[in-house]
């Protein structure tokens, strides 16, 4: 089982804002490669830095997605699916900040931990603090790279559960 589990964290409204990718590949059943970018959106104006504690400070000198785009994009066409907690947020972003910058998205399947928590692990809330918990996987939640890293964990307690009827 091949797959790229993904978190992006935004500056604002606007699904084109991403301003933190987290990415994590997976070969055949073991993480293998762990990326985090900070990413410098198209303006400077941040509504959620009280979520994820990011600042245009922060991102003032990073690289726009355009030119984070030829390493993100390998890691992200890398697998059979892209795994997200709540897939389609993280896939909105994709594509808008995509569409925005006029870059062809790459097509391949999303898959949510939130409908994986729920349908085939059993777990209500679904968030991703209580999945974690429940599952004991260590969170750092709204960092990119920890949620990523959590998101990519979820999909394989599901697989070593034997559970691999979403896949």
């Amino acid at each position: 089982m091949n797959f790229t589990a993904i978190d992006f964290e935004t500056a604002n409204h606007k699904r084109h804002s991403a301003c933190a990718i987290g990415l994590v590949c997976v070969k055949n059943g073991k993480i293998e490669r762990k990326k985090a970018f900070l990413i410098r959106p198209p303006e400077p104006y941040f509504r959620f830095t009280h979520i994820h504690g990011i600042t245009w400070e922060d991102v003032k000198d990073a690289p726009t997605f355009r030119e984070l785009w030829p390493e993100i994009k390998p890691l992200i066409a890398s697998g059979d699916f892209i795994a997200a907690h709540n897939a389609p947020f993280d896939r909105s972003v994709l594509l808008h900040t995509c569409s925005f910058y006029d870059i062809k998205p790459p097509s391949v399947e999303f898959k949510c931990t939130v409908q994986i928590a729920r349908k085939i692990l059993g777990i209500r809330p679904a968030g991703l603090s209580n999945v974690c918990r429940r599952l004991g996987i260590l969170l750092n939640h709204h960092e990119a790279l920890s949620d990523a890293i959590a998101c990519a964990k979820i999909v394989l307690h599901a697989l070593d559960a034997g559970k691999n009827q979403l896949f």
